[in-house]
């Protein structure tokens, strides 16, 4: 990892070597920063549920089987997130890269936004108009969108909390199938609005649907539950082995 010494001496708005300012310590402790901020959040949380389990009838090895599913499911996404990651690291720099794509934002998002800004200033992304001010630019669209989600999190969060203690009280199993149909219409619009790109597209929905379902059931009938908490990374990456060898055919 290259660390500038100094970032004005480095800095030219003209000039196209974004790394002498993509990799400035300014950069670097904000994204140093950031990771410092998620660690203490997590252990907060992490501390927040060992004292609430014990108040919602949930044991201490329940309590470890759901923290190792969760580790173990992130594995399979960040896979993903990783190869796009390393394919950007020439555009917008390792610190960027690992707050706005590795940590907070969609990769399909900030990619988005960071276009749309070069372009408003008539240059491409990653291109020989990309100077150092467009890359400027470009970071801070993707940082001031990223800060907009978090805002109306902010301020929808509470409200929503209303509205599920009013549902609670009328049944207090409805917001278990809220939640629920919430989290499958969310993975199956950002997956079915693929399908339309390519016939690999749907290679790869149909493969890693199929794979989690097998999976599912397997877990079900041999009463295996370790199945179910390493299926999502499974999925991922067998369909991405069908995917690739789809498209050697």
């Amino acid at each position: 990892m290259n660390f500038p010494a100094a970032l004005p001496a480095a800095a030219d708005s003209n000039s196209t070597d974004i790394l002498a300012v993509a990799n400035s310590p300014v950069l670097w402790a904000c994204a140093i920063g950031v990771f410092l901020v998620i660690v203490v959040q997590s252990v907060i949380y992490m501390k927040a549920a060992r004292l609430a389990a014990p108040h919602i009838g949930m044991s201490q090895a329940e309590l470890k089987t759901s923290f190792r599913a969760g580790a173990i499911s992130a594995l399979g996404p960040s896979l993903a997130v990783v190869m796009v990651a390393v394919a950007l690291l020439t555009v917008f720099g390792t610190p960027a890269v690992l707050v706005r794509i590795g940590l907070i934002g969609s990769v399909s998002y900030e990619t988005a936004a960071a276009a749309i800004a070069a372009n408003s200033a008539g240059a491409e992304l990653g291109g020989p108009t990309y100077t150092q001010a467009v890359f400027g630019l470009a970071l801070a669209a993707m940082s001031l969108g990223g800060a907009m989600w978090m805002i109306a999190t902010l301020i929808l969060t509470p409200l929503l909390k209303k509205g599920d203690s009013a549902l609670r009280k009328v049944n207090p199993a409805i917001m278990m199938v809220v939640s629920g149909a919430a989290m499958v219409a969310a993975f199956m619009v950002l997956g079915i609005g693929e399908l339309p790109k390519s016939w690999i597209h749907v290679v790869a929905f149909v493969s890693s649907a199929a794979i989690m379902t097998g999976l599912m059931v397997i877990a079900k009938r041999v009463n295996r539950p370790w199945i179910k908490e390493w299926a999502l990374g499974i999925a991922i990456i067998l369909s991405l082995a069908i995917t690739y060898a789809a498209t050697r055919l």
